[in-house]
């Protein structure tokens, strides 16, 4: 198995985030755009105003790695209209793939209209600009039945409206890796969240993301059916390295 091809190397912290100046922040993110030039990840994975900076660097290169980057990120609150507007931006500097947050406390206090018309006229957006689209659920925000409906309600949305020529470039993503939970419980993809979203968003394709910190769970993931795995600690994990965190 080439699991480097199921990898999405991300940063995603701010220098506020990580504690550090602007110019050592630029330099973290400049080394992980590099990282997955060298090692030939699936995808790298960065704030929106770094995109065209990653389109630079792998179009010098000529390399084959696509960007990623992530829209309304990380609650996920604001109108569509304005999602789509962060997201043309990403698209004329250089993203492949759009990892959208969706308005999952919309979903939670019943605002499923809201929610339905989001996944619909930005799926459309993206689609219709040949981009991938995920949608983060933020599995840690949900319980059990929430993972579940929202999973399902985000699929029969895209079968509802769109050819299945289409289902594989629209992805269900666990977690932005940024959700505070209490007692330090896990923030990002776990197994029993991972199989409810596969078990309930199929066609769609699966992304975890948040908290695969080593090979063995990456491949557990990978062999259970998801498609993508989105990690902050690609090389270690590729490599069957461990202990690492992801987001």
């Amino acid at each position: 198995m080439d699991i480097k091809s199921f990898l999405d190397s991300t940063y995603l912290k701010t220098a506020e985030q990580a504690g550090i100046s602007e110019i050592e922040n630029k330099k973290l993110i400049v080394n992980c755009i590099q990282e997955a030039i060298d090692e030939k990840f699936k995808l790298v994975m960065i704030r929106p105003e770094m995109v065209s900076l990653a389109k630079k660097m792998i179009s010098a290169q000529n390399s084959k790695v696509n960007i990623g980057t992530v829209i309304d990120f990380p609650k996920g609150n604001s109108n569509y209209t304005k999602k789509i507007k962060e997201a043309n931006q990403a698209i004329i500097d250089g993203a492949d793939d759009l990892d959208f947050v969706c308005n999952y406390e919309a979903f939670k206090i019943g605002n499923l209209l809201l929610v339905k018309e989001e996944i619909l006229k930005c799926t459309e957006f993206a689609t219709q600009n040949n981009k991938v689209i995920k949608w983060i659920i933020e599995v840690a925000a949900l319980n059990n039945q929430q993972i579940i409906q929202l999973s399902t309600l985000i699929k029969n949305v895209v079968i509802s409206n769109f050819k299945e020529d289409v289902y594989p470039n629209v992805f269900v993503k666990s977690s932005t890796g940024f959700y505070k939970t209490k007692d330090n419980l896990p923030n990002g993809a776990t197994l029993p969240s991972i199989i409810m979203m596969l078990e309930n968003a199929s066609p769609l394709p699966i992304k975890a993301a948040g908290g695969v910190r080593n090979h063995k769970e990456a491949i557990n993931f990978i062999r259970l059916g998801v498609k993508r795995i989105g990690t902050s600690a690609a090389k270690l994990i590729s490599s069957g390295e461990s202990d690492s965190v992801s987001y």
